[in-house]
């Protein structure tokens, strides 16, 4: 299963660690990513997704 937000679609995102000696290595920051079971009003029964916890807080904006 990919890393990525099933409703936002947000992935990683590349960046760099900075050593003292100001070494750059590149890493990955991945999201916070949940899974949960949410009613699907369209299909009026739960469905499991792969959220992120951003999207979980905006949940009521967005009308999940």
């Amino acid at each position: 299963m990919s890393r990525i937000c099933q409703i936002s679609h947000k992935k990683a995102n590349n960046a760099c660690v900075i050593s003292h000696s100001h070494i750059k290595t590149k890493k990955l920051q991945y999201i916070n990513l949940q899974n949960k079971k949410i009613w699907s009003k369209t299909k009026s029964r739960w469905i499991k997704i792969r959220v992120s916890a951003k999207t979980l807080k905006m949940r009521h904006k967005i009308n999940i």
